[in-house]
């Protein structure tokens, strides 16, 4: 049997915490290199360094953003919101890439201002060691993002973690910069630096826009899940076949429904009972899902909205 393309927490309770704990952990990681880069930049001078203090700041801004969503997120379904919340996290997504952007934009002003007229670095010990630091800290909390991710799918804190990779690369070129500047005297490379990362970070924002709008405008599940559904379905003796299967995500939730195909003569319990047991064996490879089943006899034709595919 094909593997689901994720890992789902046990319970929705589970991903929650996960969730949550992971917001807790990157907001506070942010909070803490704000101050020491705040530190760094005072000391130096360096626009590279100012870069990375920037998307600090932001990636503390958007932490918050993700940890209120995830809060909204992981609230049960209610009688407004049949459905759940789990687009808040698509939302916080959006938000995520505004905010990124917006900076990159920004910090490309300051760059080019310094390409046109340079300044020199002081003190390059001191951003090198909040250099070190900050990639310290960062290695630990992406490790633990992944792992959150892989439990949950959360689009929010994939998204959240996005930024911290690209801190890891980020931090590790503005530490290039500051010791060649140190040992050679380079002065262009430090805002070329700084134009690098604007190039990284509205990259990024382009890829979590894209991600967060996947999920707002119900994209199906990838192929690699469809496929999974498609042969627990078909591997049931009773289920002659299927079609209509849709599918879509909405925070860690998902929602699968299509129509099985059976012997036009079946007493309607037994069909039931088929349906059942497909839905179990669907719930045990996606333990987030909402599934929905309809009968039919096979070889009826219905008209239904055409859609693409099966």
């Amino acid at each position: 049997m094909p593997e689901a393309n994720h890992i789902a927490a046990t319970t929705r309770g589970d991903a929650g915490r996960l969730m949550t704990l992971a917001t807790y952990a990157s907001t506070t990681v942010a909070v803490i290199l704000i101050v020491a880069k705040l530190f760094a930049w005072w000391m130096t001078d360096s626009v590279a360094v100012l870069s990375t203090l920037i998307d600090s700041m932001l990636d503390a801004a958007a932490s918050v953003l993700t940890l209120l969503a995830v809060h909204h997120a992981i609230q049960p379904a209610d009688r407004e919101h049949r459905f759940g919340h789990g687009k808040a996290e698509a939302l916080a997504g959006l938000g995520q890439a505004a905010f990124v952007a917006g900076s990159g934009c920004l910090l490309m002003f300051e760059a080019i201002k310094r390409l046109i007229q340079p300044v020199p670095m002081q003190k390059e010990w001191v951003g090198v060691i909040v250099m070190v630091l900050a990639m310290v800290l960062t290695i630990g909390l992406v490790a633990f993002q992944n792992y959150v991710v892989r439990k949950t799918q959360s689009v929010a804190i994939s998204a959240d973690s996005l930024h911290y990779k690209g801190d890891l690369l980020i931090n590790g070129s503005v530490l290039a910069g500051l010791g060649i500047h140190y040992f050679w005297g380079v002065r262009y490379l430090d805002p070329l630096l700084a134009v690098g990362v604007v190039a990284y970070l509205l990259w990024n924002a382009w890829k979590i826009a894209l991600d967060a709008l996947d999920m707002l405008m119900d994209r199906e599940l990838p192929d690699e899940d469809r496929a999974v559904i498609k042969e627990i379905v078909t591997r049931h003796k009773d289920v002659r076949s299927f079609h209509d299967l849709r599918s879509r995500r909405s925070g860690t939730d998902m929602f699968i429904q299509l129509h099985l195909e059976l012997d036009p003569d079946m007493p309607l319990v037994r069909a039931h009972e088929i349906a059942d047991d497909v839905e179990i064996e669907i719930l045990k490879a996606f333990p987030n899902a909402e599934v929905i089943i309809h009968q039919d006899p096979e070889g009826i034709e219905e008209d239904h909205p055409a859609v693409a595919g099966r």
